[in-house]
Formats: C-alpha cells, structure tokens, sequence
C-alpha cells in the first residue's frame, strides 16, 4: 500500500527527456494530498524506493525494447506502469507477461491517471481504453508552444536522435506514411524544410542530438 506521507503513492517519473518529465510532473500538482513525486528520473535509474513508476514512452523504445525490462528489475520500484500512445494488443500483452502493472493511455485526464495509480498501487493491473489519439493532457512537451502535438514532438525528437523513417516506425508502432505525415505537420509547424533543420529545431529545442545524427545529417 501507499508509502508516502499521509497516505500518498509514492511515484518515480521515468524518461530520458527532463522537459516531458517536469510537464508530466506538472499535472500531479493538484494532487499533492494524493500522489508524491519521490523522483524524477531522466535519463537515470530510479535511486528511492517508490511504489509505482510511470515509464513514459516519448521518444525512446516501447515495452518490448530492453529499458522497461530494467526498471522492472530495480529493487527501488515496487510496481512499474508504461504511459503511452502505443496500445497495439501484443505490446500490451508484453507488457503484461513482464510484469507490468499497468498499461495507460496519453490521452487520459490527470485525474482518470491519478486514480489508475492509485489502483496499481492498491494491487489491481490496470489497462485503460485504447486512445482516441486526441490529447487530453495537461502536460507539456519540447515544441508545444509551436503547436506541435506530443506525437510531433516524439518524432521530431527521434529525428534529432538519427532515427530513419523506418526506425521511427518501428519505435512508435506506427505505419511509414503515418510517419511522413506528422514529419509534414511536424515541419510546417516548426518552420523548417529539411531534415537537418528539423535536426537543428530539436536542439534548440532541448532534444538530444547524437553522434549518429550528426553523421547522417553533416551539420
């Protein structure tokens, strides 16, 4: 049950991006008297004892990917929940046989999230209702203010990583030309016309660059 003072969920916020993690963080901030923050782990592994953690999935690999598979291992977590667009059955059914404790949608309110945590923390595995690819949150993401969606933004973000079209499908379970389109709307919101402008955009916007993008794109 609850560890947290006066009865709160103690909860670990994990990603490798700082700025999608402090937007999450944001959303719990009515809900102090429910759901503690113990950490906010970017990049890192979890280092406090925790009931639950929400592994956000922007910008980095899915539940069949090796990153989920060692949080759920770490002695700090005592229940592990994905927080993502990607409800294709298998991955869910992955999910479930490696112990997740729960399996939520992005387009959830923050008060449907925080109850779902409280549930996980309680002992139930909760798998919310496949999405209706609409945002609902509150949270923020590199590019919102240029009217970019979360799902932009992940891409936009996997770009500056290096990431090819078919990686980036890959990664989001999404098909080729559902990727072109949101890198079109992606690009006209961001203002650029190539990909090594995109690539530029993402470092200005707080996104990781990595050696491979630099290569493949020479900038």
């Amino acid at each position: 049950m609850a560890s947290g003072s006066n009865g709160t969920v103690r909860l670990a916020l994990v990603d490798d991006y700082e700025v999608v993690l402090t937007g999450l963080a944001h959303m719990f901030e009515r809900y102090g008297d429910r759901i503690e923050i113990a950490e906010i782990a970017a990049d890192e592994p979890v280092t406090v004892d925790v009931d639950v953690a929400l592994f956000d999935t922007f910008a980095q690999g899915e539940v069949d990917h090796d990153d989920f598979a060692v949080l759920l291992a770490n002695p700090h977590v005592r229940r592990a929940a994905v927080y993502t667009w990607a409800f294709d059955p298998p991955l869910i059914d992955t999910a479930k046989r490696l112990g997740a404790a729960g399996y939520l949608s992005k387009t959830m309110t923050a008060a449907a999230l925080v109850d779902a945590i409280e549930r996980i923390d309680r002992g139930e595995v909760v798998v919310s209702d496949r999405p209706a690819w609409q945002s609902s949150s509150k949270s923020n993401w590199p590019g919102r203010h240029d009217g970019l969606s979360e799902r932009e933004a992940e891409i936009m973000a996997l770009i500056t990583q290096g990431k090819s079209n078919a990686e980036i499908a890959a990664i989001t379970y999404l098909s080729i030309n559902s990727i072109k389109t949101h890198i079109r709307n992606a690009y006209r919101k961001a203002g650029v016309a190539s990909r090594a402008q995109a690539v530029l955009w993402g470092v200005d916007h707080g996104l990781k660059l990595e050696q491979r993008a630099i290569d493949r794109w020479r900038i």
